[in-house]
């Protein structure tokens, strides 16, 4: 088992939306991601609501069946349509993966 952890800090404005619209669309399409790609064991995405200077808008936590699945993810087109619209919104991204 592989777990997939994201985070990331949003920028004030993106899109023509504000962070908070922001960090609830891409909650929203990741998300839907669920059931979709090969592998993908589960998706959880959280809303931060300490807003204090260290802490992530949004956080991506994912498992994955093996490594394998998760370099497939990275690949899948679903994911990969996802790619411009929270990397437009992004402001910085710390990512840990690891193994069970």
């Amino acid at each position: 088992m592989v777990k997939h952890i994201v985070m990331w800090r949003l920028k004030d404005s993106a899109h023509g939306n504000d962070s908070g619209l922001n960090a609830r669309l891409i909650k929203e399409k990741l998300e839907a991601l669920a059931g979709r790609i090969p592998g993908l064991v589960s998706i959880e995405v959280g809303l931060d609501f300490s807003c204090s200077d260290s802490s992530a808008d949004v956080v991506l936590y994912s498992e994955f069946a093996d490594r394998e699945a998760l370099e497939a993810y990275q690949r899948h087109p679903e994911h990969e349509a996802l790619k411009p619209f929270i990397g437009g919104a992004t402001l910085e991204r710390r990512v840990g993966d690891y193994e069970l």
